[in-house]
């Protein structure tokens, strides 16, 4: 299927014109946002993040939760990008703080514009800043804005589409950055050790839910000193496995087939800071 490069000048000043018309606080993410984040009718999904969890022990004896979230559709803007969405010398509000530590959910919002001229409104933006700008999907909202993104790790945008994203102040054509992320899990040193990997390397995740236990595979492991225990999928995902109905989890390292959690029966917790 082909698609077009990008928005004809004429047709981007045409949306932005109807936005600006009509644009209120919450639509961009003002002091009403957190209510009025609704989802496009042609994208709809959760407005949480649904989260399982388990534990694991390493060799030294410390125990550490594993959490599986599901992320939703969301941007990383630059310092340009921000100041030429919401005004100059404009920068993030935080809203709320994510698992993470340093990372949270900005007050801002953009609308993201695809070739079709077909747009989800209300897409989070994610902060703090970067060195680029990146836009991440979920398939089906892809498929809605007319988009074929490719499966990538966070940061790999070199070839990967683009789109345009509309702000209160102004329009930023992007000419690559959109992507499906690939799942991954975030961990400490640590807990890499503990589970007998290393940075780059691959796992396997295994939710148990009521009628629709899932394994996935190709989980890259992010080893760093400062992340906490953490498993990103994204929405399709989330919802293909029932996440929010989820009784076990397990990762373990791939080809392995040895499990390193320890089965417990858990509540899955709901708490998200974005839609």
């Amino acid at each position: 299927m082909n698609q077009e490069k990008s928005l004809e000048r004429s047709a981007i000043e045409m949306i932005v014109r109807r936005i600006v018309e009509s644009a209120t606080d919450s639509t961009f993410g003002g002091p009403q946002d957190a209510k009025s984040s609704v989802q496009s009718a042609e994208s709809p999904q959760r407005s949480s993040v649904a989260s399982a969890k388990d534990l694991h022990s390493s060799d030294s004896g410390k125990v550490s939760e594993l959490r599986v979230s599901i992320s939703a559709r969301h941007v990383h803007l630059t310092d340009e990008h921000v100041e030429i969405l919401f005004g100059k010398g404009h920068t993030l509000t935080p809203q709320k703080d994510l698992f993470q530590k340093g990372f949270y959910a900005a007050q801002e919002t953009v609308m993201v514009v695809g070739p079709r001229k077909r747009m989800l409104p209300n897409v989070r933006v994610l902060g703090p800043t970067r060195a680029f700008s990146q836009v991440e999907l979920a398939m089906t909202d892809a498929i809605s804005l007319g988009i074929e993104v490719p499966v990538r790790h966070s940061g790999k945008i070199q070839g990967t589409p683009g789109c345009v994203l509309v702000g209160p102040a102004g329009v930023v054509e992007l000419k690559q950055g959109v992507i499906r992320a690939a799942r991954h899990v975030h961990m400490s040193l640590e807990d890499a050790k503990a589970y007998g990997v290393e940075n780059g390397d691959s796992m396997k995740l295994k939710i148990k839910s009521p009628d629709c236990t899932t394994t996935f595979e190709d989980v890259l492991v992010r080893a760093d000193v400062a992340s906490l225990l953490e498993v990103h999928l994204d929405t399709d995902e989330g919802n293909a496995c029932v996440l929010d109905r989820a009784t076990e989890v397990k990762l373990f390292k791939d080809h392995s087939g040895c499990c390193c959690s320890k089965k417990k029966v858990v509540k899955p917790v709901v708490a998200g800071p974005w839609p």
